[in-house]
């Protein structure tokens, strides 16, 4: 037989398990590359991301410099919607964790 003192430690043990791999956050890293205009990498993370124009041209010229720079770190589900919007639009991007 069970011990509900036993019992309850383990099931939030194990729901705490579950939060910490459901709430994992990631990071979107977008990378230099020769054929992408600051004005579209600008645009893209402004409407993909919803980085403010300021915000989104800062990212444009630290990955131009620096050769990348993370634009977006959150929920795995949700930076994986942006991460193949951003691909669609041409842009080098890794998502990573």
């Amino acid at each position: 037989m069970k011990s509900p003192v036993m019992s309850g430690a383990y099931e939030t043990a194990f729901e705490e398990e579950v939060l910490t791999i459901a709430e994992q956050e990631r990071i979107i890293i977008l990378h230099n590359d020769d054929y992408n205009t600051f004005d579209h990498v600008i645009e893209s993370l402004i409407e993909i991301c919803g980085h403010h124009p300021e915000q989104a041209e800062q990212c444009a010229h630290i990955t131009h410099y620096s050769g990348k720079c993370d634009v977006k770190k959150g929920p795995q589900p949700v930076l994986e919607k942006m991460y193949r919007k951003l691909k669609l639009r041409g842009l080098s991007v890794t998502l990573e964790d």
